[in-house]
This record gives structure tokens, C-alpha cells and sequence, in this order.
């Protein structure tokens, strides 16, 4: 929120104020009505919108000396890819985070009958019951783990569970089967699992073929900056996170700020 007696502009991509919370989240878990009245709140304290304004170079932002200061507060909207043998063999395995939008847009209408969701965070979980809505009928999520190591949020696990969604604790993905430029399965290597002084110790157990029509990829997302220059005065770390102090989110440029995913990642 900004100190009275400051003017602030917001920059948004799309028509709409909302950006990866409207196009990205489904409207069965956060109505719009919801989006737009909280979007309100803050609009209707005098800042001024700005929509399909793409900023492309923060060089030129900053150097317009138009702001005192400037907040990226862009998200992690790069999904992170299961470069597997097989994976670009079929068109039926997609990236979770772009697939919703695809939903929200109307350019994905429906989906196979055996979807299987590859990860267990809160993007995996609004991919598998968006499935079930395009009319998928055998939904699987796929874990890595057990459940006590699940990002996704205890009340969005329950959420997928009522909508009959099957979650497979102690896979881990092997390659995609893909048969004549159709895909039917995936592979995963199996465990068992048990915990030893606080820590998830897993043996192996084989190997398991789980037949499917679409995978969809839900394992993280990564923040993205293309618009911004190297040569700012912006310090990044080895995950392209940018170096911010915790407590102001001051970025080592000091006008510019960073919050939320953009500043830390997905957390």
C-alpha cells in the first residue's frame, strides 16, 4: 500500500487488473467477483491503471525519471519443463502454468480421459481439477515424495481428493511412452518410504507403467525477466533471483523494489 499523499501507476498486461491471479488461477477457486472487488480496494485509493501496457525495458522505465521509485511484482510465470525421453514425441504433454492459461483463454477446451499431473504443488492442483472439469474421467497427480512433503496446501489436497483425483506418493518419472506419435503412458521409478530421525528415507521398489493420454507438468515455476537489462546496477543470484534486502525488499539498485515470487520465487 502506498504512504497518503504519494501518486502510484500500475502497469498491467492485460485488459484486466489481475494479471497470473485472473489468467492462472481458476475462477472455481478464486471468483472474479473475489479478484475484482479486492483489486478495488486498491484502485480506489487514487492509483492510476494502466492496462495493456507491457513495460518491455526497465532501463527505459527508470531512465524516464517519470517514478521515484518502481515495484516488480511480476510472479514466477515460466513453468519448469521434465526434459524426458519421449517428451517432445506427442503434443499431449503440456506445462501446467501455460495450460491454464490456455483454459482461461479458451484456446483449450478438452483434455484426454487419463490425465496424469506430474507434481504436488498448488499450480498441480488446480491443473488436476480443471481436468476433471474438461471432462477427463481418471486423474492422477504424481508425487516424488510422501504427502507430508506436498507444497500443495492441505485444504487444496482435500479439494482434489473430493473431486475423486487419485494422488501416487513415491514416483518419480522415468520417460514418457509414446506409440506411433500417440502418447499411452509414462514410466516411473517406485519407492517405499519411511522416516529415520525426522528424514524421508526412500528404497527402491521397481518400476511401474501408468497409462495415460495427457501429462500435464506442474513441478515449479521460475521467474522471468527479459525486460530487464544487465547493466542497471540490479545484482541476480545463480537462480536469476534478484539480491533484495528481506525486510524493505530494496533491490541493489535503490529505487527499485521486488515482492512476492518475483523477489523469492514460488514460495
Amino acid at each position: 500500500l502506498m504512504p497518503l499523499g504519494y501518486q502510484c501507476t500500475i502497469f498491467e498486461k492485460q485488459p484486466r487488473p489481475g494479471g497470473l491471479m485472473r489468467i492462472n488461477i481458476p475462477a472455481f477457486r478464486l471468483p472474479e467477483e473475489v479478484l475484482d472487488e479486492e483489486i478495488g480496494y486498491i484502485v480506489n485509493m487514487g492509483v492510476t491503471m494502466k492496462y495493456d501496457s507491457p513495460v518491455a525495458s526497465l532501463k527505459q522505465l527508470a531512465d524516464s525519471k517519470e517514478f521515484d521509485a518502481i515495484f516488480i511484482g511480476s510472479g514466477a510465470p515460466k513453468g519448469k519443463e521434465l526434459d524426458l525421453p519421449g517428451r517432445h514425441d506427442t503434443d499431449q504433454i503440456f506445462i501446467g502454468i501455460e495450460w491454464l492459461e490456455s483454459i482461461h483463454f479458451g484456446h483449450v477446451t478438452s483434455v484426454g480421459k487419463r490425465v496424469l499431473i506430474i507434481g504436488v504443488g498448488n499450480t498441480a492442483m488446480d491443473c488436476c481439477r480443471s481436468a476433471k472439469r474438461l471432462g477427463a474421467t481418471d486423474v492422477k497427480v504424481i508425487a516424488r515424495k510422501t504427502r507430508k512433503y506436498f507444497k500443495a496446501s492441505p485444504w487444496e489436497l482435500e479439494d482434489a481428493e473430493e473431486e475423486h483425483v487419485d494422488i501416487l506418493e513415491n514416483h518419480s518419472p522415468i520417460r514418457f511412452i509414446v506409440e506411433n506419435g500417440k502418447l499411452t503412458g509414462m514410466e516411473f521409478d517406485t519407492f517405499t518410504a519411511r522416516e529415520e530421525n525426522g528424514k524421508l528415507v526412500q528404497e527402491p521398489a521397481g518400476r511401474t507403467i501408468v497409462p495415460c493420454d495427457t501429462v500435464i507438468l506442474a513441478i515449479g515455476q521460475e521467474n522471468a525477466f527479459p525486460w530487464i537489462e544487465n547493466d542497471l546496477g540490479l545484482e541476480f543470484d545463480k537462480w536469476h533471483v534478484p539480491k533484495v534486502d528481506k525486510v524493505t525488499f530494496q533491490a541493489t539498485r535503490p529505487e527499485v523494489f521486488f515482492g512476492g515470487d518475483a523477489a523469492f520465487g514460488p514460495k
